[in-house]
């Protein structure tokens, strides 16, 4: 999230795994034109090496930019309508407020002190210029950006980036010498990667001089091409691309010369590989964003390319640096720079493969996002929301596809509605909203499909806050459900208008909508709808009144969600019946139920629920005496509101007790040290925030209410940590992933739980932790 530090804080710049090399002098003049400039944009070729220079700035000044440095990668995003929303994400912002991105964007960075770096912006120019534009209001807020062409803004100070230095060929240099040259060193770093003891000495000296000379001093030239010491001797190298320069400047001699550098390098690259590597790297061109070894198998391989072979051929691409290989989590993925992608994307097109495999790769998301849907309330959840999170820019190219293919909206409307609560949950409200007004504007005969993407649409704009924008469409969405006979539609429509008759404050209404939604969905046997009906119909009974029809209610909904062993319609649960609980006078029944919800809420980033809970945690620590740390709590608050882009007004029925909350704290600390403490809460990070809340590594504040031991027995903070982690579900790999520790620790502190407590089962860890908390035996 947004949120501010004293020292500043980097959100996006990757650990640079290989080093940076040289360009002292570069970092250097661009660092004083940021201090001179609101706008400072590097341009140069493709292969020139503008991005890693951001980023090596970027990191260098952070501690000048209290608010943060933030990047927002550009080369996989197609859709310029999309470019304020890719902005907010970069920023953290997940704005439920039913905004424009760009005025969410523009009131967040209106009164803070930030960088921006807007990496590979030639192809959007026209949009970031316009952009920029815009944001040049803000008096703080600076911009560093790369493109291959200037943005042609007012003010901007552009710094044309260099190649790195080379030695000059016309006179043997002492290899002392020779090493003072930034490319030469470079390919001494790579080369070394790739044949490990590789050293530039006096036998290779002038041979790698040659080289890095050939190749102009271009990083992406001098990384590939060491890549090939795996194969190549360093004469091999030299001769090969000598003849290849050779024949180019015979053959077209109008390119400038770096162009035709890079193009003769990527053609002498391609041209080494097999012919299968070099079919995988054209055909793998069409992934945005990179893709793992699954969707390479399914989308890339075909007739000339057996699946089977396709895992040694992306290692081949991999050892010859065309793929870059990351790790996220427990996900491998590769990627194609940028660069190399639009080569295999041009050797694409001239294999007259495009289409086809624009719509392979379509089609495979299509199947992805049904499996996920399928799967969506059960065990993998968590998983499925990290997959779809990781291919999102896929997702975009796949809706891109369907918009602009005659006869494919409809199969975009299929792919923008499932799993129906992605868009949610990755925060992108506006963005699932953009993508279907388009699908359903380019597509009105009336079809199931279509009526399944009214009604998310609708959904979207009633959890966006566009209420007004949103009741005609699931008026039309209701209408059309009817005609169809299309049963889920209708139980999803009964849902979707108790949703609004709750914020519109109408409540009776609200709860009789709810109850037939109820009926209809289990009915049809999805218990996921039914279980997310229960909860948010608990709301409803609560502020009607009945307490103890509301607890039946969570209770069942929690029943529902621990037999599928998912997590996020649990976490809501949790945070209602934690709701519930404060309405009825147990306050630390509710501070627990809220800490086991945001350990739930934890994986999907879920702000706008974890928001909901550090409010109850918030009231609670108030009520206990805990002022300082609720206005800690408070101020946290104030800055989860802001990158969500709203306040209470969205839950209306907590706005009061909030507003008690802050009142009794700041006359209970005065009125200076309750502003020193929200601007204390407000500037952790994300991840400091939620540490602070669910009071890790810290003692905690009252042991004996949060969990009662046995008498003589003592569980240590990480064992009751866990202890609350298994009475919400969670298995051990669950466990292992949301305190970041292995499964085999984790394992282990559940054994010792179980030994310290006299206990052989998860099921009496689960009741004993629930009573300890008041909350009463959860149901098996």
């Amino acid at each position: 999230m947004g949120a501010r530090a004293s020292a500043g804080k980097v959100n996006g710049i990757p650990a640079d795994l290989t080093g940076f090399v040289g360009r002292r002098d570069e970092v250097a003049e661009i660092r004083r034109l940021l201090s001179a400039s609101r706008l400072v944009t590097l341009t140069g070729i493709g292969g020139v090496g503008k991005t890693r220079l951001a980023m090596c700035v970027a990191s260098k000044v952070v501690r000048a930019f209290p608010d943060g440095v933030w990047v927002a990668e550009l080369a996989s995003l197609q859709d310029p309508g999309l470019l304020a929303q890719s902005v907010a994400d970069a920023l953290g912002l997940h704005d439920q407020s039913g905004r424009d991105p760009i005025e969410a964007v523009i009131d967040h960075v209106q009164h803070r002190c930030l960088l921006l770096v807007l990496d590979n912006c030639e192809h959007l120019v026209d949009a970031c210029a316009q952009m920029v534009d815009v944001l040049r209001a803000a008096p703080d807020f600076q911009i560093l950006a790369t493109s291959r062409h200037v943005l042609g803004v007012l003010g901007e100070h552009v710094f044309v980036v260099p190649p790195l230095e080379v030695p000059p060929t016309d006179r043997p240099l002492p290899l002392r010498e020779l090493l003072q040259y930034q490319a030469v060193v470079l390919f001494e770093q790579r080369a070394a990667a790739v044949l490990p003891g590789f050293t530039v000495t006096e036998d290779n000296a002038q041979t790698v001089g040659r080289l890095v000379h050939r190749l102009d001093g271009l990083p992406l030239g001098v990384e590939l091409t060491a890549a090939w010491l795996r194969t190549l001797t360093l004469p091999q190298i030299l001769n090969r691309l000598e003849d290849r320069f050779a024949l180019l400047t015979a053959g077209n001699s109008a390119a400038l010369p770096r162009q035709q550098t890079l193009q003769t390098l990527m053609d002498w690259s391609y041209g080494l590989c097999s012919e299968q590597e070099r079919t995988l790297w054209a055909r793998g061109s069409v992934f945005w964003g990179g893709f793992d070894l699954q969707a390479a198998e399914a989308v890339c391989s075909g007739a000339s390319l057996p699946e089977q072979a396709v895992v040694n051929l992306v290692h081949g691409l991999v050892e010859k640096s065309i793929l870059i290989r990351q790790q996220h989590g427990d996900h491998v993925r590769y990627q194609l720079l940028e660069t190399v992608r639009e080569y295999g994307q041009n050797r694409l097109v001239e294999s007259g493969e495009l289409l086809t495999m624009r719509r392979r790769h379509r089609d495979y998301y299509l199947d992805l996002t049904a499996r996920a849907q399928a799967q969506w309330f059960g065990p993998e959840q968590v998983e499925w929301f990290v997959r779809l999170h990781l291919d999102h820019m896929n997702l975009r190219a796949g809706l891109d596809f369907c918009l602009t293919e005659p006869g494919e909206v409809k199969a975009g409307m299929t792919l923008a509605v499932r799993p129906r609560d992605y868009w949610i949950t990755v925060g992108s409200l506006s963005e699932g909203r953009h993508w279907l007004a388009r699908l359903l504007a380019a597509d009105s005969e009336e079809s199931t499909v279509r009526t399944g993407a009214l009604g998310t649409y609708a959904f979207l704009g009633i959890m966006h806050g566009a209420l007004e924008e949103a009741l005609p469409v699931l008026a039309e969405y209701h209408d059309a459900a009817q005609r169809l006979q299309d049963a889920p539609a209708l139980a999803w429509a009964e849902h979707h208008l108790a949703l609004a008759a709750l914020f519109q404050g109408e409540l009776p209404r609200a709860a009789a909508l709810f109850e037939e939604a109820v009926v209809l969905h289990r009915d049809l046997g999805d218990q996921g709808a039914v279980a997310e009906c229960m909860y948010k119909l608990a709301v409803v009974v609560c502020l009607l009144g009945d307490l103890d029809r509301a607890l039946a209610l969570c209770q069942e909904c929690e029943a529902i969600s621990a037999v599928h062993e998912e997590s996020w319609v649990r976490s809501d649960t949790l945070f209602v019946e934690g709701f519930v609980r404060w309405q009825g006078g147990d306050r630390f029944a509710a501070d627990a139920l809220a800490r086991r919800a945001i350990r739930l809420m934890r994986p999907f980033n879920d702000r706008w629920g974890i928001a909901m809970c550090v409010e109850l945690a918030a009231w609670s620590a108030a009520a206990d005496g805990e002022t300082r740390h609720a206005a800690h709590l408070l101020g946290i608050l104030r800055s989860l509101w802001e990158t969500i882009g709203g306040a209470l007004s969205v839950a209306p029925f907590m706005i009061e007790p909030h507003r008690r909350c802050e009142e009794e704290v700041r006359a209970a600390l005065g009125t200076k040290a309750f502003d020193q403490a929200i601007r204390r809460g407000a500037k952790l990070t994300f991840d400091e925030a939620l540490a602070c809340v669910l009071e890790e590594g810290q003692p905690p504040a009252e042991p004996s209410t949060r969990i009662d031991e046995p008498q003589g027995i003592s569980l240590t903070r990480r064992e009751r940590e866990v202890a609350d982690l298994v009475a919400a579900g969670m298995s051990n790999k669950k466990i292992a992933a949301t305190l970041v520790i292995a499964q085999r620790t984790a394992e282990n502190h559940v054994e010792h739980v179980l030994a310290k407590l006299g206990f052989t089962s998860r099921a009496q860890i689960a009741v004993w932790v629930s009573r300890a908390q008041g909350a009463g035996p959860p149901p098996p």
